[in-house]
């Protein structure tokens, strides 16, 4: 019986990491599957002991697991760099988001702004703080659950203006992209993969699924998802 590599990710590397894992399926024979969740959620199942071939999270968290004797040191690579957008829900007004100036200025109007749990929600408030207009707007502020896609909740009309990965917003339903942040306050988190301690899989199995992961033949998928290759 062919063993089951089994990973763990955040919601943000979701749809590239399951077109990843399909590919490499097809050319090694060794089914890949990885369950996608809330990235807080992730690291606590991990760091609490829970097994898994390999994880995918944030680079940072990833170091804290590393540190922490969770997942292998010298099986740990970079994968892709990831920006953050900003949405509205479909047939609403597209604020100009182009310039820094304009940002600001289509985030002071918005009746509620809906941003995510993860790293990019965590540089969204310190912008925030740094534009000096964080206590102005927090009543307006609306944080999405852990797992719970940013464009969903302006989907169904909790916000009008929402914030999130690229990756995440690309091909959500109900919503239209308005498009990256301006490069002045670009939101940039890359994402790092490393192999379990005690996972089930062959480790030269997870080795082939982390060379392909990184190889130049996944560029071109981690652009259609939104993201580049670190």
């Amino acid at each position: 019986m062919t063993t089951l590599i089994q990973g763990l990710c955040s919601m943000a590397t979701r749809g590239l990491l399951d077109e990843l894992a399909a590919t490499t399926a097809q050319h090694t024979g060794v089914p890949v599957s990885f369950l996608a969740i809330g990235g807080v959620e992730a690291a606590r199942r991990v760091s609490a002991g829970e097994s898994f071939d390999v994880v995918v999270l944030a680079s940072d968290a990833i170091d804290k697991l590393v540190a922490a004797g969770k997942l292998d040191a010298d099986g740990k690579i970079d994968l892709v760099r990831s920006g953050v957008a900003a949405a509205v829900r479909a047939g609403a007004p597209r604020p100009d988001i182009s310039t820094e100036e304009a940002l600001r200025r289509a985030v002071l109007t918005a009746p509620r702004i809906a941003y995510s749990t993860g790293p990019s929600g965590v540089a969204l408030m310190a912008l925030f703080e740094r534009w000096g207009i964080a206590g102005d707007i927090r009543s307006r502020l609306v944080q999405a659950p852990p797992g719970v896609p940013v464009g969903s909740l302006l989907a169904r009309g909790d916000a009008e203006l929402g914030f999130q990965q690229l990756s995440e917003l690309i091909g959500a339903c109900g919503i239209e992209l308005i498009g990256p942040l301006p490069p002045a306050v670009q939101i940039t988190t890359v994402f790092s993969a490393a192999p379990g301690i005690g996972g089930g899989a062959p480790p030269e199995a997870v080795r082939a699924l982390l060379d392909f992961m990184r190889s130049a033949d996944s560029a071109d998928t981690k652009r259609r998802h939104g993201m580049e290759p670190a």
